[in-house]
Order: C-alpha cells, then sequence, then structure tokens
C-alpha cells in the first residue's frame, strides 16, 4: 500500500472515530441538512456567521467514514474564515473530488482535505466526500430546502 494510501486510511479513521466540532453549535445563525439516499448518511451542518465570517461551525449526524471525516476536516478548515474563502475552498475541494484520477492535486490549496483526491478512483464515494461541503455552501446562501446528493 502506497504511502498516501496509509496517510488517506489514517486521517479518514482519526476523523471517523473522533469528528472534530461535532455536536449543536450555540448562537447558530444558519443550518442545513444534507442527505446522500444511496448510503443513508445524513447530516446537520451548523454555522455561525459573524460580520461574513465564519465564527462557529458544527455538524451532527451519522454516516459512513468518508462522509463524517470529510465533514470533520470541513469544520476545522473554514472555521474563522471569510464566507467568500469558504466558498472558494469549496469550489476547489469540490474540483478536485470531480477531476480525473490522474490528475494532480495542489495540496497547498486543500491541505489536509487533498486526501480525498482519492475518492475520485470511487466515483459513488465521491457524493459521500461533497455531503457536509454542500450542505455549508446551501447554509452560507441562506438556502431553506436540504441538500441531497441525488
Amino acid at each position: 500500500m502506497s504511502e498516501l494510501r496509509e496517510l488517506y486510511q489514517e486521517i479518514i479513521l482519526d476523523h471517523n472515530k473522533s469528528p472534530r466540532n461535532f455536536g449543536k453549535l450555540e448562537c447558530v445563525t444558519t443550518s442545513q441538512e444534507g442527505y446522500n439516499p444511496l448510503c443513508g448518511d445524513h447530516l446537520y451542518v451548523h454555522l455561525r456567521l459573524e460580520e461574513n465570517r465564519i465564527e462557529g461551525v458544527s455538524f451532527e449526524g451519522s454516516g459512513c467514514a468518508i462522509s463524517k471525516a470529510s465533514a470533520s476536516l470541513m469544520t476545522v478548515a473554514i472555521q474563522g474564515k471569510s464566507v467568500a474563502e469558504a466558498e472558494r475552498l469549496f469550489e476547489d475541494f469540490h474540483s478536485m473530488v470531480m477531476a480525473d484520477v490522474a490528475e494532480p492535486v495542489d495540496e497547498t490549496k486543500l491541505g489536509k482535505m487533498a486526501i480525498f483526491s482519492g475518492v475520485r478512483e470511487f466515483p459513488m464515494r465521491v457524493k459521500c466526500a461533497t455531503l457536509a461541503w454542500h450542505a455549508m455552501k446551501s447554509a452560507i446562501s441562506g438556502d431553506e430546502s436540504p441538500v441531497s446528493t441525488e
């Protein structure tokens, strides 16, 4: 097994077992529900926005290891960022997981989230990795309809 794959598994398992920012956030200004009917992932992303900045973020719900780890890493990555920075990170993450398997990954843009480039090999898992991200983007935009991967 390659070194990158081992790191991928280690980080995914760590964030699945001990997700960061898991639970209901206090003083929420916006929340969004996300659901993946194919595998049953169901989560809520909670944000506290102050002056166009993400001052608080959390998630709750259940899902597969990839879904929970992605949500956990996302919350760490966007905490304290401006809304515009979080939206750019969404675009960079989404582009990476949707790219061709052979396309190189720009780790400087994505940091630890670059480990999710491995889901490109398994198209059904892309929905798991992006669910929390779509919920976050929808919450920021004020869309009240739950996010679904279908």
